[in-house]
């Protein structure tokens, strides 16, 4: 069974890159082509800067950039807030921005509650 070929919007990764950051942004959600239309802060000019010198590894504080067509491939670390994580771009993260895929928030382990806690963990055993 042949792979099927990525499509978005009706059109194939070759043609996607074959566009302008104009035609790419009429293609997109309303929200981002208006993030897109308007131009881009410094930090994300940097950060463009960066992949189009194909740099080794890239660092970027930049979590509201919007993933385009150049960017599929590459491996960005984006800040958390404390670390940086490790996000390889795929095909299905066009028109998303990059904080949606390095999670700022650790999923919360409850463990058993400490001495005096509250009345209901007053039955437990302290043992």
């Amino acid at each position: 069974m042949a792979k099927k070929e990525f499509m978005f919007r009706g059109k194939s990764l070759d043609e996607l890159k074959a566009l302008s950051l104009n035609e790419f942004a009429k293609m997109i959600p309303s929200n981002l082509r208006r993030s897109v239309t308007r131009g881009f802060t410094e930090e994300q000019k940097k950060l463009l800067e960066k992949i189009r010198k194909h740099q080794k590894t890239i660092k970027t504080h930049a979590r509201d950039m919007v993933v385009l067509p150049e960017m599929i491939g590459l491996t960005i670390k984006v800040y958390t807030g404390n670390s940086y994580v490790d996000v390889m771009i795929v095909e299905e993260m066009l028109g998303h921005r990059l904080g949606e895929f390095a999670l700022t928030r650790r999923r919360v382990a409850h463990n058993s509650p400490g001495v005096g806690a509250t009345r209901g963990s007053a039955s437990v055993s302290v043992r």
